[in-house]
């Protein structure tokens, strides 16, 4: 019954690490229609950012905050710089254009930063919470991390079901032309929909790298299960991708702790193979009729 709990917990965690990233596919994907695959290095190196702030002697909250803004910056100038003379012609070059990116960015940050391992603080504890005189498996920055993305999911919500921008975005992304017909500013939506996924994309390694060690690649494996997530619970679904990243990190949290870790990737694998076939648009995706 505690192992049930502890991996319980554990996968409770792991999945709202996975539905973090997840959040950000999501946002990059309703608010310009490209699947964006540097987006891990691009969090890694505002999380660097908030290391260098932090080691210099500043607050863990200042570094946080900082390495927010940088997201958002480092969103708009690559949507501004790289991405934006492909747009508006086949997606693939975008995809192939963010494989770059993904590259170039691990690249530049072992060269700024160094690609030896470094400790990342928490601004909560790491330890578990005692139950009972048992220590569970939930932490204080695991309760950040949950309400963390709780509130994003909800603000991504109201954002996109809510508000005129919203609409805007979602707009420019499904078809440039008719929007900048009815007056939609298509290039600065298309900005904004990056600057605010790298955003989401940097509280995402944020909460990865909290208590742990930090490196050019640590975002790496998180590519793969936070995509993972958004594809179970449909890219167009904010909701969505925090349910299919509590799905994926309790399962993969069961598979690991009841049958051995190293089936952990196999199972992943599993899981989107059958998403695919059974339920291509996600779990949340909405069917739409038309008439023939």
């Amino acid at each position: 019954m505690q192992q049930l709990l502890t991996t319980t917990l554990t996968g409770l965690t792991l999945g709202m690490v996975y539905a973090a990233f997840a959040l950000a596919l999501v946002l990059i994907w309703r608010s310009t229609r490209i699947v964006n695959f540097a987006q891990a290095p691009m969090a890694m190196i505002t999380t660097y950012v908030a290391l260098v702030l932090i080691d210099a002697g500043l607050s863990y909250w200042v570094g946080f905050v900082v390495a927010l803004v940088s997201g958002f910056v480092l969103g708009a100038v690559l949507e501004r710089v790289v991405i934006r003379p492909v747009e508006g012609k086949a997606h693939i070059n975008a995809v192939i254009v963010t494989l770059g990116l993904f590259i170039v960015l691990h690249a530049v940050a072992a060269l700024v930063f160094g690609a030896r391992y470094r400790s990342f603080p928490a601004p909560f504890g790491v330890r578990g919470f005692e139950v009972g005189g048992v220590t569970v498996a939930l932490t204080g920055f695991g309760v950040f991390t949950i309400v963390s993305v709780v509130v994003v999911m909800l603000l991504l919500v109201a954002l996109f079901r809510g508000t005129d921008l919203g609409l805007r975005m979602r707009a420019a992304a499904f078809d440039q032309e008719v929007a900048r017909l009815l007056g939609v500013k298509v290039g600065r939506m298309l900005t904004l929909g990056w600057a605010l996924a790298a955003l989401v994309g940097s509280l995402s390694g944020l909460l990865i790298a909290g208590g742990g060690l930090v490196h050019p690649s640590y975002m790496d494996g998180v590519v793969v299960y936070g995509f993972v997530a958004a594809v179970l619970g449909g890219l167009d679904s904010p909701v969505g991708a925090v349910v299919g990243g509590l799905v994926l990190g309790l399962s993969l949290s069961l598979v690991s702790g009841f049958v051995g870790a190293e089936l952990v990737p196999l199972a992943a694998l599993v899981i989107l193979v059958a998403v695919l076939l059974l339920r291509p648009g996600g779990l949340f995706a909405h069917v739409q009729e038309r008439r023939v």
